[in-house]
């Protein structure tokens, strides 16, 4: 995966697998230097305590990187949360790298496998060099969290699909793992069906990592005039391990005010 200055730094869709995040301002133009990870994961267990990643410098100008290793879990709403720990050994900790200049570090685990999956992130980070201003131009720092999974002893895949619920128009549904290793949701979509069995509206969510034990909540609002049209809300979720499927009766009382701002008839 590539990083540029000219590239948007917002969280990135699920199907790239990673995130960037910005250091620093961000003028109408910056400059920096560009540079990719590969692979972007890596996955460590009983059979692999170990592993690497080649970090390519793509540009003309010398650079540096710092690294720091991050415990990762997501709290009850699945949100992602980092905390330092020494559970991970990786070498080196800054790393120098002259123009399409490419390098290895190297990453391993203290702690022995468990009955869950620990996940990591080892954040690698770009640090800036000051230069000369070109007009609006500033130097930009760029990070990247280079997911780590620890695999447990067993393997065990579990997912399913909390409520869901329909009220004042809006579908709510709740993905839960339940299972002892991560997966990704690649898409959750709502497809709202009328008596006769056609599709009369259909919505889809990205997703993203959903570590072991957490849950994360998804909603799709459903305009009045269409919502009362349906008989059943089918809920389905394709993460990267299997798929789930869940539905919810319609109810014209549940639904929310017509287009013209009535209530629902």
């Amino acid at each position: 995966m590539r990083f540029g200055p000219s590239r948007s730094l917002r969280p990135l869709p699920l199907c790239l697998v990673f995130f960037l995040l910005l250091a620093g301002s961000l003028a109408a133009s910056a400059e920096g230097a560009q540079w990719h990870v590969s692979p972007i994961r890596l996955e460590l267990g009983p059979q692999a305590k170990s592993g690497s990643v080649t970090v390519t410098n793509d540009g003309e100008e010398p650079m540096q990187l710092q690294m720091k290793a991050m415990e990762w879990t997501q709290d009850g709403e699945g949100k992602d949360r980092y905390e330092e720990t020494q559970d991970l050994v990786f070498f080196p900790k800054i790393m120098e790298l002259k123009g399409k200049e490419a390098r290895v570090i190297r990453a391993g685990i203290r702690v022995p496998a468990a009955k869950t999956e620990k996940t990591y992130r080892l954040f690698i980070q770009e640090i800036p060099v000051p230069g000369k201003p070109r007009g609006t131009s500033v130097a930009i720092a760029i990070r990247f969290g280079l997911p780590i999974f620890v695999k447990p002893v067993r393997e065990e895949e579990k997912g399913e699909i909390g409520g869901p619920e329909l009220e004042q128009g809006t579908v709510r549904a709740e993905v839960r793992n339940r299972g002892n290793v991560h997966f990704s949701i690649r898409s959750v979509v709502v497809k709202g069906i009328d008596p006769g069995g056609q599709p009369v509206i259909e919505k889809e969510l990205s997703g993203w990592y959903l570590l072991a034990g957490a849950s994360r909540k998804y909603s799709v609002e459903i305009p009045g005039h269409e919502c009362k049209r349906i008989a059943t809300f089918e809920v389905s979720v394709k993460t990267d391990r299997f798929s789930l499927e869940t539905s919810v009766p319609g109810d014209p009382s549940r639904c929310g005010p017509d287009a013209d701002g009535g209530p629902p008839r």
